[in-house]
């Protein structure tokens, strides 16, 4: 029988497939598409999620399909049209080095952007090596729970069981609607657009410059141009009201006679919107499912996947035994708030774009007075207050450095320092709880081999004298221990068995729900 059955095939879900597959969860994909969407949609891959996929051993992967901006990149700029940028003229030096293994805060390289669909043209391939199984043109036609797991039934007739069932099926999200879990926030916001791809050589026009994304001025053409591989492929995003033709991109490009050719179109809206819950019973919902988020900071994609790296582990260690159901309920209570923060925060960023895009000490200030948090931060400096930390501490010291919030509290992502053989401290955590001790905490080896746990001495200031950090297997700090040597077996059953938060196991989830998912 499948462990666990995930429906939507997007990059959410095929993250989801990987994580789960790399902890041994056998795992089945079906999507109601044909194949993979090679309309690329997000583009900007965050630094956490390339954190997460150097866990699992797809960065470099991943990097390499990256756009190379590794010289460095314009980032957003704006002009009438490209041509009236004058981009050639520039004065050769980048205003934005891309991110190098030189960033204090993270191990994570990404020499560009990465189109969504270069990235799942990775995943997916991954997923499949590790033991999933993928299907195409497979919708979810209905399913229903009980207390020993869910069958679904698919639109080809037949019927599958697993013990858990993982929603990624989109803003839209039939499964949310089946389940009767309802939605919170703005909605839909400004007017429908298109995402237009479309191919021509756009050299003479950039110089020795990248970018990422150009806001267009001209009175015809208003809109967004977007960097997809840098020479030859471009988006271009406009009202749906305006009829894209050639002729209408050589216009917003400034380009009379350049050659353009539309390769497709994709129509889509800015939305706001977080569900009410992220899950019923066994059925979780992972990305756009569970929230819509404004794309200005690049948080819905990267979020989504964070989605599917917290809850993997925690079915896993369910699955085998190893940690009790009650685990299952501190997915909702650290995802939810951090899909709140990025809606949040994605929305402030759309009444002024230079919130997100600004340097220095005028941008700061003005973040702060927007309640505005730098992007780094929301990406991964946002803290777990959940049954799985022990003693969390949710109070984030900075708003703008986020090296200074990953400071080893409890709930917080566990500090990145290089150490011998080119790792981070974050690869000593390898997808399992670890101990991690200073110089002085050799008396915490003994209780730490009677459970079997990982130990490792590192030279890390964050780590009290004589203390120990104990982490989870999704590199968050569970517990940051003082010196004085404390239960190590009581804490960690304390985790793997957390108390349940009553507001949150209410009569509706503890009774089997059913639903058609059409």
């Amino acid at each position: 029988m499948t462990e666990v059955l995930i429906v939507g095939a997007g990059t959410v879900g095929l993250s989801a497939a990987v994580f789960l597959a790399h902890h041994g969860v056998r795992v089945h994909v079906v999507e109601r598409a044909d194949g993979p969407q090679q309309h690329p949609r997000a583009t900007g891959v965050g630094v956490r999620t390339v954190e997460l996929l150097r866990e699992v051993g797809l960065a470099e992967a991943v990097n390499a399909v990256a756009v190379d901006m590794s010289a460095g990149t314009l980032g957003k700029i704006g002009a009438e049209t490209l041509a009236a940028a004058d981009l050639p003229h520039r004065p050769a030096g980048p205003h934005h080095a891309r991110r190098t293994a030189d960033t204090p805060y993270t191990p994570a390289v990404l020499r560009g952007t990465c189109p969504q669909n270069r990235l799942d043209a990775v995943l997916l391939p991954a997923a499949r090596e590790r033991g999933a199984i993928v299907e195409y043109g497979v919708a979810l036609e209905d399913f229903e729970q009980d207390a020993t797991g869910v069958r679904a039934r698919l639109c080809d007739g037949r019927l599958l069981r697993a013990d858990y069932l993982v929603a990624a099926d989109g803003v839209r999200s039939p499964i949310r609607a089946a389940l009767g879990i309802g939605t919170t926030g703005a909605g839909n916001l400004g007017t429908a657009k298109n995402n237009t791809l479309f191919r021509a050589d756009l050299s003479g026009l950039l110089g020795p410059h990248s970018f990422i994304a150009c806001d267009l001025t001209h009175p015809r053409v208003r809109g967004t141009l977007m960097t997809i591989d840098g020479a030859h492929e471009w988006v271009l995003h406009t009202e749906q009201s305006l009829e894209v033709t050639p002729e209408l991109i050589r216009t917003a490009l400034g380009a009379p006679g350049l050659p353009v050719e539309i390769v497709s179109t994709l129509p889509w809206r800015i939305r706001a919107l977080l569900a009410d819950r992220y899950s019923r019973g066994r059925v979780f919902l992972v990305g756009d499912a569970a929230h819509a988020i404004p794309p200005l900071g690049a948080f819905g994609m990267n979020t989504g996947i964070a989605d599917a790296h917290n809850l993997a582990w925690k079915l896993a260690l369910v699955l085998r035994g190893t940690a009790t159901p009650a685990l299952l309920a501190t997915y909702h209570q650290e995802r939810h708030p951090v899909g709140r923060l990025a809606v949040e925060q994605a929305t402030l960023r759309l009444a002024d774009p230079e919130l997100h895009w600004g340097r220095g000490p005028a941008a700061s200030a003005a973040r702060a007075a927007a309640g505005v948090l730098n992007a780094p931060i929301v990406q991964l400096g946002y803290r777990y207050a959940s049954a799985a930390v022990i003693d969390p501490d949710p109070t984030l010291p900075s708003t703008e450095d986020v090296e200074h919030v990953l400071d080893g509290s409890a709930g917080s992502r566990l500090p990145h320092r290089w150490i011998a053989g080119g790792l981070s401290t974050l690869d000593l955590v390898r997808s399992r709880f670890t101990l991690l001790t200073g110089p002085d905490g050799a008396h915490w080896r003994p209780a730490a081999a009677r459970l079997d746990l990982p130990v490792h001495t590192v030279e890390l200031a964050r780590i009290p004298a004589g203390g120990a950090l104990l982490v989870r297997p999704d590199g968050f700090v569970a517990w940051r221990a003082a010196a004085t040597p404390q239960d190590l077996g009581a804490v960690l059953a304390r985790l793997l068995d957390p108390p349940v938060d009553p507001a949150y196991d209410r009569a509706d989830d503890r009774a089997a729900a059913a639903g058609s998912a059409a």
